[in-house]
């Protein structure tokens, strides 16, 4: 009973999700998942709307874990779930029919615990779809996959040959207003600047000078943006922005930490030579 128990199980999909304060757009990402999960684990970082009821009334799983950056709170979701295979969907996405038809055939054939799956997402903005598909791992097994543990851009850590490809597409409703977008860029390359700190990587002005207007002209003009009018020159402008942006913060952090450095030396020294006359 039990062997027959363990051999259904290997078969089921744990749905999980992160959220915060999206009451507004976490159901369709929800319902959009229901076909294929055996069940919906939602992870709240403490939301103050009604993520929680929303999640709740539709059947899903629901823990409070206070916010401890990307990747941990999306690897205490894959903890708390009930099943090894993973997918992993945020509140502002919705899986396609296709997408839905894809992973219930898969099911039946999640065999290979080394193998992962990756989604092709297409993002909307300002009420059109911008550029290419972005492919995406978005189903594994936690036995042998789990999420590298950055501080911004967190993706499963597993080698491109054994990531196998799904049919279908996540549609990403990320947009909400030009304020909005423009806090997330904002707080992401500050996570970004941290990252690169943490990493000891040194700050360079060719870097400064020529990853934005790379950045830009690869989205623009190479994926195709120019078609798409003012929100595809927009989102180029964006995303030479935020490489500007993360840059500059680089820079800044790394002048912080050497002005602080004397500083603290200067103290350490100042409360030995007291201690000494002491």
């Amino acid at each position: 009973m039990a062997a027959r128990r363990a051999s259904e199980d290997a078969h089921r999909i744990s749905v999980v999700i992160i959220a915060q304060d999206d009451e507004t757009r976490i159901a369709s990402a929800i319902v959009s998942c229901k076909p294929f999960a055996d069940e919906i684990v939602v992870i709240d970082g403490g939301s103050k709307d009604g993520t929680k009821t929303v999640a709740e009334q539709l059947g899903c799983r629901v823990y409070e874990n206070a916010w401890p950056g990307y990747a941990k709170q999306r690897m205490f979701g894959s903890r708390k779930a009930s099943f090894d295979w993973i997918f992993v969907i945020d509140t502002d996405e919705v899986a396609d029919a296709r997408l839905i038809q894809s992973i219930c055939e898969r099911k039946r054939h999640l065999t290979d615990d080394g193998k992962a799956y990756a989604v092709d997402r297409i993002g909307d903005f300002m009420g059109r779809w911008m550029g290419r598909k972005e492919p995406l791992v978005r189903l594994y097994n936690r036995k042998r996959v789990q999420f590298r543990d950055t501080l911004v851009h967190e993706i499963p850590d597993v080698e491109a040959a054994q990531v196998v490809k799904l049919q279908g597409e996540l549609l990403h409703y990320g947009f909400r207003s030009i304020g909005d977008h423009i806090r997330r860029f904002n707080r992401y390359t500050d996570l970004e600047a941290e990252g690169l700190v943490a990493a000891g990587k040194p700050f360079r002005l060719l870097r400064l000078l020529f990853r934005p207007p790379a950045r830009f002209l690869h989205k623009y003009f190479w994926q195709g943006l120019y078609r798409k009018g003012v929100p595809g020159l927009a989102v180029a402008v964006f995303w030479g922005l935020y490489e500007f942006l993360a840059c500059l913060k680089h820079y800044e952090l790394l002048r912080i930490r050497t002005k602080t450095k004397p500083q603290e030396e200067t103290l350490k020294e100042g409360k030995a030579y007291a201690g000494a006359i002491h």
